[in-house]
């Protein structure tokens, strides 16, 4: 893809020289407004084709070679890579083994664990998403740890306080209701300064946000492909596992695509060498093709410009806002300096969810948070000004 600029349904001056706004144009919009891109992402027009071209000319010509003759096999790696140039890590630390964000968690929570063997406590959230709750009580549970679920504020006092305590502490950079940023350098380091693991759910950031792993000296890292790095529904999770963790990284899953020969059909398993340990079972090549198709313009923008056009949208939907309904403005959860959120920003709602469903009807996707939250999603390379400015004008008439 060749990004053009071009000028703006709004004219401003940002637009005009922005490359990123002519994006939208190259995504399946559908005539809607898609504004819950931390949900679920959109696709490219170009996908369709694609897709085609691996089934028809791929799969169809080659059958079972075309694991050898096309990259498939090697697709776990290739998207890893990636991933790694959005997310702040260095080749051969990031693989997409196929997995869902559960089971994906499930297993780097369970390494991380292995990790520091002699420490009772696994620390997380209690704000964080349900799934991360429900896998970390379920770890918990399996290796005999006290799982300590403390509030947003509390988790950096608790490492401080008695991270001897804890072998992992699990939580993201940006929170799920209300997108509010948590820095990932600072616990990271507090983890450290306690002898504790660092495990961070990127999901919510991820092609949005710069993570910086490598910099800010991350131990563990999952995240999901289909919000804003719009593989697709369901599209598989991440792991990255910077290099000085591979030699004693011990997953849970050992899947025979993890093994160091695959090919040898042991009936012994031996870790692979490097990020590969993480594989599990055969890769998903639909859906790795789906997330690598997805990754290109995202990867030409870059994080940088991805990140500043996210804040820059946001700013400009609270000034809409601001100005047809200031009621609305004064009830917004997220924080208002653009560099203390993510990609979306959350206002409470009377009813939230009934004014979900009339901006559905109305060609407005957004979507709901209980009890009372609505979260809009700036997703940078196919949201415009002009978007925005159509939703406040919705938004002032349903809410």
């Amino acid at each position: 893809m060749t990004i053009q600029p071009r000028i703006e349904e709004d004219g401003s001056p940002r637009e005009k020289t922005d490359p990123i706004s002519s994006c939208s144009q190259e995504y399946a919009l559908d005539g809607r407004i898609h504004l819950n891109g931390n949900s679920l992402g959109a696709p490219r027009h170009s996908l369709i084709p694609e897709l085609g071209h691996l089934i028809s000319g791929q799969w169809a010509r080659l059958q079972v070679r075309g694991w050898f003759q096309e990259g498939w096999l090697d697709l776990p790696r290739t998207v890893g890579d990636k991933l790694g140039a959005l997310l702040g890590a260095k080749p051969g630390q990031i693989v997409v083994a196929g997995e869902t964000t559960s089971t994906t968690l499930f297993n780097v929570l369970v390494a991380a664990c292995r990790l520091r063997a002699d420490r009772p406590v696994l620390l997380v959230e209690q704000e964080s998403f349900p799934t991360d709750l429900y896998i970390a009580a379920s770890v918990a549970r399996l290796l005999d740890r006290r799982l300590a679920a403390v509030s947003r504020a509390d988790l950096d006092i608790r490492l401080r306080e008695h991270g001897d305590q804890v072998a992992a502490a699990l939580t993201s950079p940006v929170d799920f209701r209300t997108g509010e940023r948590r820095g990932i350098g600072e616990t990271t380091a507090l983890c450290h300064d306690a002898g504790a693991i660092s495990v961070w759910d990127l999901s919510h950031a991820a092609g949005v946000l710069p993570v910086d792993l490598d910099a800010n000296g991350v131990d563990l890292a999952i995240g999901c492909g289909y919000k804003y790095l719009g593989g697709g529904p369901g599209a598989p999770a991440f792991t990255y596992v910077p290099v000085r963790h591979q030699p004693d990284v011990d997953f849970p899953l050992a899947g025979w695509h993890g093994h160091a020969r695959p090919f040898a059909m042991s009936p012994r398993f031996e870790p692979a060498d490097g990020i590969d340990r993480a594989r599990t079972g055969t890769p998903p090549v639909l859906s790795l093709a789906g997330l690598n198709h997805a990754l290109d313009p995202l990867l030409e923008a870059g994080i940088e410009a991805l990140y500043q056009r996210t804040r820059e949208l946001g700013d400009y939907f609270l000034a809409c806002l601001e100005e047809s309904r200031p009621d609305l403005a004064k009830q917004l959860a997220s924080p208002r300096d653009a560099l203390r959120r993510g990609g979306h920003l959350a206002v409470r709602v009377a009813d939230a969810e009934r004014v979900e469903h009339e901006l559905a009807e109305r060609g407005v996707h957004v979507d709901s948070r209980p009890p009372d939250l609505i979260r809009f999603a700036f997703a940078p390379l196919y949201v415009t000004k002009d978007h925005i400015r159509r939703v406040v004008d919705i938004v002032t008439a349903v809410a």
